[in-house]
């Protein structure tokens, strides 16, 4: 494409977009591309914008037109959304709803990829570098540029057998599948399908024309044919039918054979077992037929009813006779023909009847049912003075019949109570017999007589005894028993008791030892008594019970010996215990003390089997805290209302003048035996301690502790010292020395004075012109020392030379009278120089002060309320 024709495209884009007013026309004949210039818009807003202004997002049809949109459109750097979407996770033109195809798919590489998820919308690479004009799957709320299309075919474009497709600057009518023609006019033919014959039956419709596209046949068959094939054929828009046309074929019954124990005989019209064929059943003797004798296959392929069979004949169902069993033999079923069965009885039964019987062809049995007849048992009858109770399940004394044997009143049953009789016709038992009831032999009771009669033997039934017993005894039961009829005694054995006395019991705190030759405390026993130790006997020693249950003697008792009487201790309580009596054996007496006081002698004192106590009562004393020295320096005042240094005991410390009380000023003793507080000691006063002074000595005595009351202390100097207060301090008695401490203070020389002629240079180690001050003297130019050049101050306070002097030489007046004389002259012209100096400074400062007042609050040069020249002050 050369330069003119660019440039000329450019003008058309140019003009077309201030036509549009933001909206880009790319062609202007039927099918039209359209973009959005001004904004970018997320997909559903961008498909919305075209939806409204145009048609929708464009759908793209071929390659072609992909080119074509990639040459004509402008680059964005966003691209241009186009009308796919992910619809239910398949790509979908919007505008049409079709589903994109492999063969339309024109993705970049590697493309969709759905990076990031949720890209379920496309762009097309407009003018990219590589890959222009692909396709790549993006979130829908990026925002892009919209890429739209304005459809071009209308409702009227074409007739209803084609279908109008757009195309670049055109739309085309293409026909529909079936109808072909410059307009579609004409209409695809299949085969003809009026040749069909036989049991075939056809009935076809043909909407567009006979045997045409969209003709639709029905086929069906003749009674007893079946259609073999589709029921229905179309036909399709290639001519061709949708299948072969179909056949119809006979219908057929299923195959059936002989049943067993029988035969058939088929007539076949049409086909073996087909329709219209007709079988006939028969059946071999002893057998019958169920079912129909004559089957037909009917039109729908099935047979009339069931197949029959052949059954054998049945006879009646026998049954095992009562208390017997029967065995069969079915050869074809129950109790069908030739069916045998044989019988039997079970034990005590007797087969009355045939034992075998069969069933017959005409269904009957050779022989009835027999039956089982018990067997009988000898009869059997009552014993004497007895009674008998049979029960006959199957007959009188026959086969499983029992008898109960019962005796009368008195009497007993000697044999089995009961009999059976069993299969072989025997009883179980031989019969029993009655015999009389039999009581049990009595002897006299213990201590007793009996007396009895037998009127039907020895202790049988209605026998009688009666009973006594011997003096000291009693009886116990009735004085007469009878036998029964039951074989017991009307009343038991009666005994011989023993009379018996009262319990005794060992007296209280004592022992009872009896003798019992008939029991306890019955007749004839006796018991002695005797008391524990610490007790004595009150009453009899041995008591006897006689014939009429009573003591000879009252029981006697243990009283217990007596303790002298005790008190409560001074200063103390004591509490007893009396098991017995008060102060009588076994009582105990337990003792203690008042607080602060400790008991002498037994805690516990018990009272003994002969009347003494254990030991003698005890006493409280008071208890002892351990006894305080005299105060040194200090004296006590006590008081010992318990005793001396004893409980409650209590002492008051004082100390002497000069003394100063360490401890606790009152102790008192307590129940424990201590002293309450901390023993005193009597200290003497503190005085501050002191030291030798500085170029001294300090020399101290104490008699009562270093720096103490009564301590005295000399104070001394060194060489070349001297002191200064007092020689000797005292400690007083309030703790405070006798005066202030002195001091060693240097000895002085006389002070030396310098001269006009002479200058003195000293070093005062201790002061000036002290002990050990040494002075170097010189003199002046024109004079010369006369004596030493040095002198030191001595312990003696003198110097150790004599104080030198300073004479003048001759020569050197001259020059004094010259230094003088120009020093006046000097003198003069300063004073003349300092006085003009003086004279302008006064008249500066009269300059100054006009100045100042010139600076006003209201003046032009100054600013109102500043008073001040920075460049005046700076020169002052």
């Amino acid at each position: 494409m050369g330069v003119t024709s660019r440039r000329f495209r450019d003008c058309i884009l140019l003009f077309a977009i201030i036509s549009w007013g933001f909206l880009f026309l790319v062609d202007v004949h039927a099918w039209t591309y359209h973009y959005g210039d001004k904004s970018q818009l997320t997909w559903e807003k961008a498909r919305t914008f075209c939806q409204t202004s145009f048609t929708d997002l464009v759908a793209i049809q071929n390659k072609k037109e992909i080119e074509y949109l990639n040459a004509v459109l402008p680059y964005h750097p966003n691209y241009y959304w186009i009308g796919i979407r992910k619809i239910n996770n398949t790509w979908t033109w919007v505008g049409t709803g079709k589903i994109l195809t492999k063969e339309a798919e024109n993705w970049a590489v590697k493309e969709p990829n759905n990076k990031g998820m949720n890209q379920d919308c496309v762009e097309i690479y407009i003018k990219r570098n590589k890959e222009a004009g692909k396709w790549n799957d993006e979130r829908c709320t990026k925002m892009k540029r919209a890429l739209c299309y304005q459809a071009s075919c209308h409702p009227s474009s074409c007739n209803e057998r084609s279908e109008c497709v757009e195309t670049i600057g055109n739309y085309t009518c293409q026909c529909y599948p079936g109808f072909f023609g410059p307009r579609c006019e004409h209409v695809a033919k299949c085969r003809d399908l009026d040749a069909v014959h036989g049991p075939l039956v056809l009935n076809c419709s043909h909407p567009l024309g006979k045997f045409s596209y969209r003709s639709n046949c029905g086929f069906s068959c003749d009674y007893g044919f079946q259609l073999s094939g589709p029921a229905t054929l179309q036909c399709l828009p290639s001519g061709n039918w949708t299948a072969e046309t179909p056949q119809c074929i006979v219908r057929e019954c299923q195959r059936i054979e002989s049943p067993a124990r029988g035969t058939i005989n088929c007539i076949n019209p049409i086909g073996d077992f087909a329709y219209n064929s007709t079988c006939y059943f028969s059946c071999e003797p002893g057998f019958e037929l169920l079912g129909s004798k004559t089957l037909s296959c009917n039109a729908s392929g099935q047979w009339t009813s069931s197949t029959p069979v052949c059954h054998a004949v049945q006879c009646q169902r026998l049954l095992a006779p009562a208390h017997g069993n029967s065995t069969c033999f079915h050869l074809h079923g129950e109790f069908q023909y030739q069916s045998n069965c044989t019988f039997h009885c079970t034990d005590g039964f007797l087969l009355i009847g045939e034992e075998v019987t069969q069933c017959t062809s005409q269904g009957e049995w050779t022989a009835p049912v027999p039956f089982c007849q018990a067997i009988d048992c000898p009869k059997l009858d009552a014993p004497r003075n007895g009674e008998l109770n049979c029960s006959h399940p199957y007959g009188n004394f026959a086969y499983t019949s029992s008898c109960a044997f019962s005796c009368r009143k008195g009497f007993v049953q000697v044999g089995a109570e009961q009999l059976q009789c069993t299969a072989l016709g025997i009883w179980t038992e031989k019969a029993p017999f009655c015999e009389a009831m039999q009581c049990q032999g009595l002897r006299s009771p213990k201590e007793g007589r009996m007396i009895c009669s037998h009127p039907a033997g020895e202790f049988a039934y209605q026998s009688s005894c009666e009973f006594a017993c011997e003096p000291g005894f009693a009886l116990v039961g009735t004085k007469a028993t009878h036998c029964l009829a039951t074989g017991n005694w009307s009343a038991p054995l009666p005994t011989c008791q023993v009379i018996e006395c009262s319990k005794l019991d060992a007296p209280k705190n004592g022992g009872i030892n009896c003798s019992h030759p008939y029991g306890d405390f019955a007749y004839s026993s006796s018991c002695a008594f005797v008391c524990h130790q610490g007790f004595v006997q009150v009453g009899a020693e041995q008591l006897h019970c006689t014939s009429l249950g009573l003591w000879t003697e009252r029981p006697p008792f243990c009283k217990a010996a007596r303790c002298p009487a005790l008190h409560k201790p001074d200063n103390g309580h004591y509490s007893c215990f009396h098991p017995h009596a008060n102060f009588a054996y076994g009582s105990s007496c337990n003792f203690s003390c008042n607080v602060g006081f400790q008991l002498l002698g037994l805690e516990l004192l018990e009272c003994s089997a002969l009347g003494n106590w254990t030991e003698q009562p005890p006493h409280c004393e008071a208890v002892q805290c351990p006894g305080l020295e005299i105060l040194d320096n200090g004296k006590a005042n006590c008081s010992h209302p318990h005793g001396l240094f004893a409980y409650s005991s209590s002492c008051i410390f004082s100390c002497n003048s000069g003394f100063e009380l360490a401890g606790s000023e009152k102790l008192k003793c307590t129940e424990q035996g201590n002293w309450k507080g901390e023993i005193p000691t009597c200290e003497a006063a503190q005085c501050l301690t002191l030291r030798a002074p500085a170029n001294g000595q300090l020399n101290c005595s104490h008699p009562f502790g270093t720096f103490r009351y009564n301590s005295s202390c000399m104070f001394s100097c060194d060489t070349g010292f001297v002191r200064v207060g007092a020689e000797m301090l005292n400690c007083t008695a309030r703790g405070e020395w006798s005066g202030l401490a002195p001091s060693c203070e240097a000895i002085k020389c006389s002070q030396l004075q310098n001269m006009e002629s002479m200058q003195i240079d000293c070093f005062d180690p201790w002061g000036s012109f002290s002990y050990k001050s040494a002075c170097h003297f010189r003199c002046a130019e024109g004079y010369i020392l006369n004596g030493t050049n040095r002198a030191e101050c001595q312990p003696n306070g003198q110097w150790s030379e004599d104080m030198p002097v300073c004479q003048a030489t001759a020569a050197p007046y001259f020059k004094q009278v010259l230094l003088y004389t120009g020093g006046a002259a000097a003198s003069i012209i300063a004073l003349v120089f300092f006085g003009g100096l003086i004279a302008l400074a006064i008249k500066r400062f009269s300059k100054r002060e006009e100045r100042r007042k010139l600076l006003s609050n209201t003046s032009d040069i100054g600013t109102p309320g500043v008073f001040l020249n920075a460049a005046f002050d700076s020169v002052s």
